[in-house]
């Protein structure tokens, strides 16, 4: 099904590239986040999407045209930046109706599209407020209005949400995904927060370096992340060595794991184990033993630090689970073998 696609765009700035030939395909009404650290380009490559940027090479197009060069306001997209940009001088319904105003909309049918947003965003009855007087959620949802008066056939977002406290945050997540959903949109999101991408994404873009390191859905991506850089970005996860002994089994700091298998040919790989599928054992019963260096207890979740040889490993459980352990204690730790990914050297 056409949509976005985008095909070997290279940005460069002077001898430094903060996008490398970077190249995906976005299907109609996928909600995306590009999602990486600071500086790893998404925000480049969001802006070359909206024509903000000219890529140095490579084309973006859309349902088969190619757009590389056609201008921002000739795109029809709509953006949301991270600052809002909100009109403080203007009223809710005036900052909604902005664009349709520049394009010469008759006032009624103004009128008619801010009263149709204003339902669409829970603010039905807000048009004539200022927007100084608005709380950060209402604001962010004005932008979010403004931005798709126009019906636009892109929804761009710049770390729209990174302003907002942490509980306000997570609820303006899940509307957003919400709002998508209802609409059917083809949404991109940069963020940096994994909690983020993996609450709202149809399509999880990790980037590193100016490159897609990985793109796919959230669970693939926590489930089975690409190399050693995507598993720590994505979560929490414990990142072990593991290498082919004598008698031909894989072992992880020494001790063999049963069920466990390195690629063929290989003798040395990387694993990665999420926190919750460690299970803390009785000395002896597991892959391997350590001492307990640490016990935190969040309310939801216990977290179990054990010292291992050279490795701490991270053990999650739910207070129903909780292992009747103490600091200094020596454990087993149990190491599914189907719970291993091995990664990407």
């Amino acid at each position: 099904m056409p949509g976005l696609s985008i095909n070997a765009v290279t940005k460069r700035f002077g001898d430094f590239s903060a996008v490398d030939d970077v190249s995906l395909s976005v299907p109609h009404g996928t909600f995306v986040c590009l999602l990486g650290p600071s500086g790893c380009g998404k925000t480049t490559l969001l802006r070359m999407i909206a024509g903000l940027e000219e890529p140095t090479s490579g084309t973006i197009a859309l349902d088969g045209a190619d757009i590389t060069d056609v201008p921002t306001h000739k795109r029809n997209f709509g953006m949301v930046f991270q600052s809002l940009a909100l009109f403080p001088h203007l009223s809710v319904g005036d900052n909604i109706a902005y664009a349709l105003r520049i394009r010469g909309a008759s006032k009624g049918e103004q009128k008619q599209r801010v009263e149709e947003l204003l339902t669409l965003i829970h603010l039905t009855g807000f048009a004539d407020r200022p927007v100084a007087k608005l709380s950060g959620g209402q604001r962010q949802r004005v932008a979010i209005a403004r931005a798709l008066a126009l019906s636009p056939k892109l929804f761009l977002l710049d770390e729209p949400l990174s302003a907002l406290d942490a509980k306000l945050r997570e609820a303006m997540q899940v509307e957003l995904r919400q709002l998508q959903q209802r609409l059917g949109i083809t949404t991109i999101v940069v963020t940096h927060d994994q909690r983020e991408a993996m609450t709202m994404a149809d399509l999880v873009v990790v980037m590193g370096n100016g490159h897609i390191l990985q793109a796919a859905p959230p669970t693939e991506i926590y489930r089975r992340p690409a190399d050693a850089f995507v598993a720590d970005f994505i979560g929490i996860t414990n990142l072990l060595p593991a290498e082919a002994d004598n008698a031909g089994r894989t072992t992880v700091l020494g001790h063999a794991v049963p069920g466990l298998k390195l690629p063929p040919g290989a003798t040395k790989a990387s694993l990665s184990v999420r926190p919750e599928d460690v299970r803390i054992v009785a000395p002896g019963t597991g892959a391997l033993d350590g001492n307990v260096t640490f016990v935190r207890d969040l309310g939801g979740t216990i977290e179990t630090f054990v010292q291992a040889g050279s490795a701490t490993i991270v053990a999650v459980a739910t207070p129903r689970e909780r292992p009747d352990v103490s600091v200094g204690q020596l454990v087993g730790i149990a190491l599914p073998a189907e719970s291993c990914v091995v990664l990407k050297s």
